[in-house]
């Protein structure tokens, strides 16, 4: 799909700060989390915040000229917010509390390769190239060394069941981000978004309910660290990061804004060692190293030309291409829900 831009190049400066806060940003979303979960129910607390974004982003886009969304519209939304916030976030933000925050984030990576797979499986679904197979592999393998024997390079496994529930919540975002390019949502990229954050985040409050996160809420216990953290993906995981991610796509090629998938996951590896004192060791780097390569892989083996893969060429004006690339692409932080259609 071919898409035509008009004008000059933005300035450098201005790449350079948008590259950062969805590199480091983003990155830092898993920090963020941990701090959170330490005194908060991870829940609520996550769907308090994404009611907070999404309600926020619904206004703004209301408000800059976006049209009413119709009722299918919402029922929509609720289904793909669902799987990718209370099934896909969710999940991360519950495991969070049982695995350190950069090694989620080595996890989490891993969505790509699901997608892959959900994609290829659905009815009339892509065969993904032998590159994407092989970054399929390599990201479990990945995955395999992260919850090897015990003592495997010196250092302890992660635990199997926190492992399994990023695992869980990798497949429930693929779904989801494979859902949303096959039903039909709003044309303003924004609304989109913040109408999936609302759905996404009422779902994660009613299932804290259903789990007792309510009658875990002590604020007497809350910390300020928890607070500030809890604030921090509001303002700037949620809102800042996201705008920085979609000026990127309108002003650069979307795979390079794309490369957030290779960096984020060393960059939460790094913080949580810095700030959370995570154990930095050989099992990590080794596993690090190959689930980046794999996502790689699959990035890159997934760039095939639209007219290669039997649909026609068209010319996408700016503003359609926005919409269109308003889907999943990384959970640390939620409110990415957007990656480039294939």
């Amino acid at each position: 799909m071919s898409t035509h831009r008009t004008g000059g190049g933005p300035a450098t400066i201005k790449l350079v700060v948008a590259f950062a806060a969805v590199y480091i940003v983003w990155g830092s979303t898993y920090l963020a989390i941990r701090f959170v979960v330490e005194t908060l129910p991870p829940f609520v607390m996550a769907g308090a915040r994404f009611v907070l974004a999404g309600s926020i982003l619904y206004v703004w886009a209301r408000m800059t000229g976006a049209a009413r969304p119709e009722r299918f519209h919402w029922r929509n939304a609720a289904m793909v917010g669902t799987l990718l916030l209370c099934g896909g976030n969710g999940g991360v933000v519950w495991a969070e509390q049982h695995v350190p925050s950069g090694l989620t984030a080595l996890i989490v990576a891993t969505v790509s390769l699901w997608i892959v797979l959900v994609d290829w499986l659905r009815p009339g679904g892509v065969k993904p190239t032998v590159k994407v197979i092989a970054g399929v592999f390599l990201g479990l393998a990945g995955v395999g060394i992260l919850v090897g024997p015990s003592q495997f390079a010196g250092a302890q496994r992660v635990d199997p069941i926190g492992a399994g529930v990023l695992v869980f919540a990798a497949c429930s975002w693929a779904i989801g981000s494979v859902l949303s390019r096959h039903v039909k949502l709003p044309s303003a990229g924004l609304l989109t978004t913040g109408m999936e954050m609302l759905c996404g985040g009422v779902s994660l409050l009613i299932f804290g309910s259903l789990m007792g996160d309510w009658g875990r809420l002590h604020l007497s216990q809350v910390s300020m660290k928890s607070i500030v953290s809890l604030g921090y993906l509001v303002v700037f995981g949620s809102l800042v990061g996201f705008t920085a991610y979609m000026w990127l796509l309108k002003h650069t090629e979307p795979a390079r804004a794309a490369t957030y998938a290779y960096v984020n996951p060393i960059v939460a590896v790094i913080l949580g060692w810095l700030f959370a004192k995570e154990p930095l060791s050989w099992r990590t780097a080794l596993a690090a190293a190959v689930i980046v390569t794999g996502v790689v892989f699959i990035t890159r083996g997934s760039r095939r030309p639209a007219e290669k893969r039997g649909f026609p060429v068209e010319v996408v004006k700016p503003e359609e291409e926005e919409a269109q690339l308003s889907e999943s692409g990384f959970m640390g932080d939620g409110s990415k829900l957007m990656a480039t259609r294939r």
